[in-house]
Order: structure tokens, then C-alpha cells, then sequence
């Protein structure tokens, strides 16, 4: 049995979430798929997956090994990568997905610097807030704004951005400025409509207690620049990440709101289909952007 082989398999049966997921996903057979996990099974001597006709789940044996043998594939991976690193100079087109109001503020000032340090990789820049199948799609690159992380995908952490409740100024002198998390449920609300709490905001206190607040909004967006902007125009109540409102908190355009009071934050993610075969321009792309935002982001600075 090839057990580094086993590793992917196994790793990508439950990464997709199924046999016939992962045979796609590898481009194989899901007879194939079965035979690896079934000979990597009996070559431990333990059942590492718990299968129904409805659903697939990680026993305790098999959530240790998860871990592990996604660890010894990226460390495989990343020897491979280091050893054709220096083959050739990075070229060709590398295309990348981005949110629309992130890529419009952080990234497109980063890109013609990126540019002029690799002329020979041509830059193909999709702007969207809709989450893409990178496979299906023919993405390179994903950057992505997620709690959640990736499981399907590689991710890199590139920043934190922090989920801030705030109003303008001219609408806190309307309607009052809220105390508690239970008094925002009076006010007018400003969704987001590509996140679960668009209506159900759930807040942390900074001593552990949690708050859950049934908001009504007044108006859903799948953008956050058209929450902002009514939010600046004194329309009513949001929650958006410093990435998007930073300024305007330190210019006082827009007040934070309930202070002791935290959302979830978000991550900034550099998301790619897998670390095998990891092609130049991408890896040099991924450890740019890192570099970019190391330390303190410029939206929190």
C-alpha cells in the first residue's frame, strides 16, 4: 500500500464529505477511493470512518489521524515545492478571486507592486462577494474573508479584522445610543445579507457572558460599502469589519457601539486548491500578500 497515497485519500474523503467527493475531487474511481481507506483501515487495525447511507463521520481513531496526516502532507508538499522552487522563473497567468470592497481598498494597491516584481506573471483579477469553486471555476488563487476557515481548500492566514457595531453620529442623536445588546433590537438595522447574522446578532461580553439580539432590518445588502454608506448617511445600525470601517471610526464618521461588547472577528484568508504541485507564481503570490499584511493590518493601525 502506498501510505502517503492512503493519507491523501483518506484526507480528501473527509475534507469533501463523501467517497464519490473525493474519487471527483482526485480524479479516480470511488472504488479506488474505497479500496485505499478500506487497505489503510486494516493496515492500522482500526475503523477510522463511521458510513451511512446519509452521512460520513470521523471516528476517534480516525479524527487523530485526520490531523496527522494532513500535517505529514503539507510537510511533503512543502519539500516538494522547496526543491522546484528555483526551476524556472515564475510565468504565465494566475488567476485570483477576491472580495469586492476587500480588493478594491487592500489589495488592488498591492497588485502593481506585485508586478514589478514578477513581470512575466500576467494577473487576472476577479472581484466578487459570492464564495467560487476554485476547481470549478479555474481559479488559481482565493482571497477570502471567513470564521470558518477552509475545509475543502488550503488556507493561509493572511490577518484578523474585527467586527465592530457602530452608527453614525447624526442617527445616534435621533434615536439614542443603545446600552445593553437587548436595547439594539429597538433600532433600525442595516444587514448583511451574505453572513448567518444578518438578523440574529450574537455578541460576547468581555467577561464570557453572551448575548443573542433579533435585530429588524431596514435594508439587506449583499455588499458592505451600500450597508456603510447608509450607515454614514444616518439610516441606522451595523456591523461591518474594520477593513471596511476603520476609517471612518477614527474620523468619527461612525461611532462603535457597546464597546465591552465583541463580535466574532474574521480572518483574512489566502485559499488554494491543494499544497501538491503548488505552482511557483501562486506560492510566490500567497507569501507576498503574507508579507503585506504581517504585523498589525493597515485597518487596525
Amino acid at each position: 500500500m502506498d501510505r502517503l497515497r492512503a493519507f491523501e485519500v483518506f484526507t480528501t474523503v473527509v475534507a469533501r464529505g463523501g467517497f464519490a467527493k473525493a474519487a471527483e475531487a482526485l480524479d479516480t474511481s470511488p472504488a479506488n477511493v474505497t479500496r485505499y481507506v478500506a487497505e489503510l483501515e486494516a493496515h492500522l487495525g482500526a475503523r477510522l470512518l463511521n458510513r451511512t447511507s446519509r452521512r460520513l463521520s470521523l471516528t476517534e481513531a480516525g479524527e487523530a489521524l485526520y490531523e496527522r496526516a494532513r500535517a505529514i502532507l503539507d510537510e511533503f508538499a512543502e519539500a516538494e515545492a522547496a526543491a522546484s522552487a528555483n526551476v524556472a522563473e515564475p510565468r504565465g497567468r494566475l488567476r485570483i478571486n477576491a472580495p469586492l470592497s476587500f480588493g478594491v481598498l487592500h489589495l488592488a494597491p498591492l497588485w502593481p507592486k506585485f508586478m514589478a516584481l514578477h513581470p512575466k506573471v500576467e494577473l487576472e483579477i476577479s472581484l466578487s462577494d459570492r464564495v467560487v469553486d476554485l476547481v470549478e471555476e479555474g481559479y488559481d488563487l482565493a482571497i477570502r474573508i471567513s470564521r470558518g476557515g477552509s475545509q475543502a481548500h488550503v488556507a493561509r492566514k493572511l490577518a484578523t479584522s474585527h467586527n465592530i457595531v457602530c452608527a453614525s453620529p447624526d442617527y445616534l442623536r435621533t434615536h439614542g445610543t443603545p446600552t445593553t445588546p437587548e436595547e439594539l433590537s429597538a433600532h433600525r438595522c442595516l444587514a448583511y445579507s451574505y453572513t448567518a447574522m444578518a438578523e440574529d446578532w450574537r455578541l460576547t461580553h468581555e467577561d464570557g457572558r453572551e448575548a443573542s439580539v433579533r435585530m429588524r432590518p431596514v435594508m439587506f445588502s449583499n455588499n458592505g460599502d451600500t450597508a456603510r454608506a447608509a450607515a454614514l448617511a444616518g439610516q441606522g445600525v451595523i456591523w461591518q469589519p474594520t477593513f471596511l470601517i476603520g476609517e471612518d471610526l477614527r474620523a468619527g464618521r461612525l461611532v462603535r457601539l457597546l464597546p465591552d461588547w465583541r463580535l466574532p472577528d474574521i480572518d483574512v484568508l489566502a485559499v488554494y486548491p491543494s499544497r501538491r504541485h503548488l505552482s511557483a507564481k501562486v506560492r510566490l503570490m500567497v507569501d507576498f500578500l503574507a508579507e503585506a499584511f504581517r504585523g498589525a493590518p493597515p485597518w487596525d493601525r
